[in-house]
């Protein structure tokens, strides 16, 4: 049998603790083998993606986001996250200016328009947010020369997401890095770390070919590799998440680890509170103290 190591053991702040009782998950062994405890601040940035609060308000997310202590938003034009129109989208900037909360990613955005006001549309939409990642959700491979244009007038990254074997293009990080290595190096990949293993492609080391072309990730757990309907809360699956922090630490990776829990819509935030509890809890394991 494992030896396991409750969360309550490496609890790091209050908000914390709060997170971890609300859950009897215990943290593998496996997951929390010692490492010099420097108390230095954690070099993974710990984000939200708002397609996970897709069933409700901004104002509810806002207020949820508080309870979680996560201040970083991967926005999404879904409910009133993020309008397009720009009067609206104006007011929800101003919500979340006033909530302490940090826009750093939108997506997934579409390009199924191989057109110049469609392009420039999404990206005067992230640029008055005061967006820097473009999580794009099905750019073609005809279409890229044609965003990277606007990649290059903007100085916008495009971060293009891979979907999984059902992906008619992009299935793996690796079919997108293919696609994109000779083009400007603000275009690379947003990894679906789900996505990916589904795929067949070790996350881990897709991390490692990536590099430096890697804008956004999005985390999730599976308990079958095989199946997208086996997403659970982080932790109560088999994703190598203390790996894919190693592989991220050692490349240097500068961008957010966005948790994107797809299930449970209408009531996510028990999966959610276990789900950052789980990787703060791991993230202490390795020597580091939390963000958020």
């Amino acid at each position: 049998m494992k030896n396991t190591v409750s969360r309550r053991s490496f609890v790091q702040s209050g908000a914390l603790f709060a997170a971890a009782a609300a859950t009897s998950k215990a943290i593998p062994a496996s997951a929390l083998q010692p490492s010099p405890v420097t108390g230095a601040p954690t070099p993974i940035q710990l984000g939200l993606t708002s397609y996970t609060f897709r069933n409700f308000t901004r104002e509810q997310m806002i207020g949820f986001m508080k309870q979680l202590n996560v201040s970083d938003l991967n926005v999404k034009d879904t409910k009133d996250h993020l309008p397009m129109d720009p009067a609206e989208e104006a007011k929800a900037i101003a919500d979340y200016t006033a909530a302490g909360i940090k826009l750093h990613a939108a997506g997934a955005i579409y390009f199924s328009k191989d057109e110049d006001a469609d392009i420039r549309s999404k990206f005067e939409y992230c640029k008055r947010a005061g967006i820097s990642v473009i999580v794009a959700g099905d750019p073609s491979p005809e279409t890229l020369p044609r965003v990277e244009k606007f990649v290059k007038e903007y100085d916008i990254r495009i971060a293009i997401h891979n979907h999984g074997p059902e992906d008619k293009l992009w299935h793996s990080p690796l079919d997108i890095l293919k696609a994109v290595k000779n083009m400007d190096p603000r275009i690379g990949c947003c990894i679906d770390v789900g996505h990916t293993v589904r795929a067949g492609t070790d996350v881990v080391q897709a991390i490692h070919e990536v590099g430096p072309r890697l804008f956004n990730v999005h985390m999730k757990d599976l308990t079958n590799f095989q199946s997208k309907e086996s997403q659970v809360a982080v932790g109560d699956g088999i994703m190598p998440i203390r790996g894919i922090f190693e592989a991220l630490i050692k490349t240097r990776y500068k961008g957010f680890v966005d948790l994107e829990y797809e299930v449970h819509a209408d009531d996510p935030m028990p999966g959610v509170i276990s789900s950052f509890a789980y990787m703060r809890g791991v993230l202490a394991g390795m020597g580091y103290l939390s963000h958020s």
